[in-house]
């Protein structure tokens, strides 16, 4: 499989020298030129594509990305941003002809108002980093990505990211009260602000998730949360993947919102355990980590209620955490489990799509159809409370033609989700990766819509093209869309 990406503007790079020098001029410690330097950024994530930028430039302030952002709007230069660079959709895959602009020196918490439960923070600053800087006075920040180590604020706003504790407190929409974005044309907004609510149409929420394709956010204010008093986890094993998926559905048909809910099989099972010995049943073709929390009795009521549900459905296994220490271990193993299976695989794909949940066991029976016709194996891990599901396709990129049976098989997958009802991605985002499976969800009408918020934004098209649209339509060309010009071509970008 081909990745086509906008061609290069070979009159953009004629200029590199000329805009090498002007960014230089705006920050003069922070642009990266030298060819084997920006081999760094070649890619995000997601390492099956690969596409050196033009430039890098790495600015500081508010106002340095401003002054980069309208020059090259004046220039008619294009921008990629990039947070950290854990994409694993390919949201920030550099152009050949585009700027890179990178974030990582906005690296400051700004403020902590423990009396209102947010903080400011820059775009930069680690996921992980903001609940460090509040656990002491006793709160945290409920956004927990398996990257969160390394994942930054700025691209998880971006991407929209969630966790293993999303079913209950949410995705990062549901955690960000507001943000300070630059435009395309170097316009500094602020959108929301530090109420819950802010008057006026609802920016913010098209903002989240937009991957870089609205603006570059340079500071975030977002939500902290009290730790709950307590938190039991439940380590439940399944003989078979079916029984795990309907104790999944019945335990939220039970109106029991636990404050994570996580599902993996035995191939994924056997990684995790051997990587982090979490203590994991080894005989269980399916396991389930659920985490209860709130007072203590009530954690006790619902640990009873979901163990009742869980031996209904055959559970084999079923410990509760006997302490934080425990419970952390339980933890320990799934948050593990994406370089766990880079240990028993030369190579892996990580696929993200959505499914309702009462469809979950069908699902995974058709996804082991899909393994069989397409070769390869599937390790399956993902946030069953609200139907996100991330398979791991394993293969051997050195082995002729697996890359392309894995992308064939994360296809089905994802138009599978689709036909259930689901969507193309849960919190991965669409970037790159599926791109071109949009129209499988959206009809052309559909994304003509989406493309004019695109165009209300950034009119030139020049912030993070090539990705979300399959095909990228001129802003003059969306008021008649049964004429079938005005597109940029898209030939195909080196894959690795």
């Amino acid at each position: 499989m081909s990745l086509k990406m906008p061609q290069a503007d070979q009159a953009v790079l004629a200029r590199r020298g000329e805009i090498c020098a002007a960014l230089r001029r705006i920050v003069a410690d922070g642009v990266i030129d030298d060819h084997d330097a920006l081999r760094v950024y070649e890619s995000d994530g997601l390492t099956a594509y690969r596409q050196p930028p033009m430039l890098a430039v790495l600015p500081r302030t508010t106002a340095e990305v401003s002054q980069i952002l309208r020059w090259c709007h004046a220039e008619g230069v294009k921008v990629v941003p990039r947070g950290s660079g854990t994409s694993l959709s390919g949201g920030a895959l550099p152009l050949e002809d585009a700027v890179l602009l990178g974030m990582a020196r906005f690296n400051r918490v700004l403020e902590i108002d423990y009396a209102d439960r947010l903080a400011v923070v820059q775009p930069g600053v680690t996921n992980l980093a903001v609940t460090k800087a509040v656990e002491a006075r006793g709160f945290y920040y409920a956004p927990d990505p398996s990257s969160q180590i390394a994942c930054s604020i700025g691209g998880n706003v971006a991407e929209n990211s969630g966790g293993v504790h999303c079913l209950k407190y949410g995705l990062t929409t549901h955690n960000v009260l507001g943000v300070e974005l630059v435009l395309m044309d170097g316009e500094v907004v602020r959108l929301g602000g530090r109420a819950p609510d802010a008057a006026g149409l609802d920016l913010l929420g098209l903002v989240v998730g937009s991957e870089g394709l609205l603006g570059v956010v340079t500071e975030a204010t977002v939500r902290i949360l009290p730790r709950p008093e307590t938190a039991h986890a439940l380590l439940i094993g399944f003989p078979t993947v079916e029984q795990a998926g309907q104790c999944v559905a019945d335990v939220i048909a039970a109106g029991i919102i636990p404050a994570g809910m996580e599902m993996m099989d035995r191939p994924a099972i056997h990684a995790a355990e051997a990587f982090v010995h979490a203590g994991y049943p080894l005989d269980a073709l399916a396991l389930l980590i659920v985490e209860l929390d709130g007072p203590e009795a009530e954690c006790r009521h619902l640990t009873a209620e979901v163990q009742a549900i869980a031996a209904r459905n055959g559970s084999a296994t079923c410990r509760v955490s006997a302490n934080e220490a425990e419970r952390m271990a339980f933890w320990a193993g799934r948050k593990a489990a994406f370089p766990a299976v880079g240990r028993i695989s030369p190579d892996y794909y990580c696929m993200d799509g959505t499914i309702p949940r009462r469809r979950l066991p069908e699902v995974l029976i058709r996804m082991e159809q899909l393994s069989s016709r397409h070769g390869l194996k599937v390790a399956n891990v993902f946030h069953a409370g609200d139907g996100n599901l991330h398979p791991l396709i394993l293969y051997d990129a050195n082995k002729p033609g697996e890359l392309d049976r894995a992308e064939a098989f994360g296809a089905d997958i994802l138009r599978l989700c689709v036909e259930v009802g689901g969507v193309l991605t849960g919190e991965h985002g669409v970037g790159v990766e599926k791109r071109d499976l949009m129209p499988v969800m959206f009809t052309e009408i559909d994304l003509a819509h989406q493309q004019r918020i695109k165009c209300a934004f950034d009119p030139e098209l020049l912030l993070n093209p090539g990705k979300v649209f399959p095909v990228l339509h001129r802003c003059a060309e969306l008021g008649r869309m049964h004429v079938h010009g005005g597109k940029t071509a898209f030939p195909e970008l080196p894959r690795f």
